[in-house]
């Protein structure tokens, strides 16, 4: 029992430190805009990056690696502030959104704060192997693998959902069915 409750407080705790850590961004109205894009699915691009913030951070700092610049640029890896499902005329960076919204992304981010040589590496290179440049940090392989994850968590629990939805209807439908058919 001892070892659940210092489990529980060391996540606790960690949850606290992280949300220290990225307080200035989330609080930044530009990277509160996030969340009126939708990134995978139904989850909002503000969603998408505290996901991939958290869990780079969490893995970051238990390889001691540097966690406040893995967490702070994982969150602003997706500011990129268009629905990249239409088209994005208003950038001056053109080309496929898997290409171009890194950096745009890191563009934005450097508009709005003082970004180190890690952060901004970070989110310039966080759609390794799509794009071709090699990343020279760990710290940069981990947001990377975490944005891959958290898109494929993102998406398949939306299809979870649907097909809950889905299949919810359809007994509901098949048991109207039923009840019209003895009245």
């Amino acid at each position: 029992m001892n070892n659940i409750l210092k489990t529980e407080r060391k996540v606790v705790n960690n949850k606290i430190e992280f949300f220290n850590i990225i307080s200035d961004i989330i609080n930044n109205e530009t990277v509160q805009k996030m969340k009126e894009y939708r990134q995978h699915c139904d989850t909002s691009c503000y969603e998408h990056c505290l996901h991939v913030a958290y869990y780079s951070y969490v893995i970051a700092k238990k390889l001691n690696l540097d966690y406040i610049s893995t967490a702070r640029a994982a969150m602003l890896h997706d500011l990129f502030l268009y629905d990249w499902r239409q088209k994005y005329v208003e950038s001056k960076i053109h080309g496929l959104h898997a290409f171009a919204h890194p950096k745009i992304a890191l563009r934005n981010a450097l508009m709005l704060f003082n970004l180190n040589e890690l952060e901004q590496e970070i989110i310039v290179k966080h759609m390794w192997p799509v794009t071709i440049a090699f990343p020279k940090h760990k710290e940069t392989y981990i947001v990377t693998f975490m944005d891959k994850y958290s898109a494929i968590k993102e998406t398949y629990m939306y299809m979870k959902s649907k097909i809950k939805r889905n299949s919810f209807y359809r007994y509901a439908y098949i048991f109207l069915s039923l009840v019209l058919i003895k009245i």
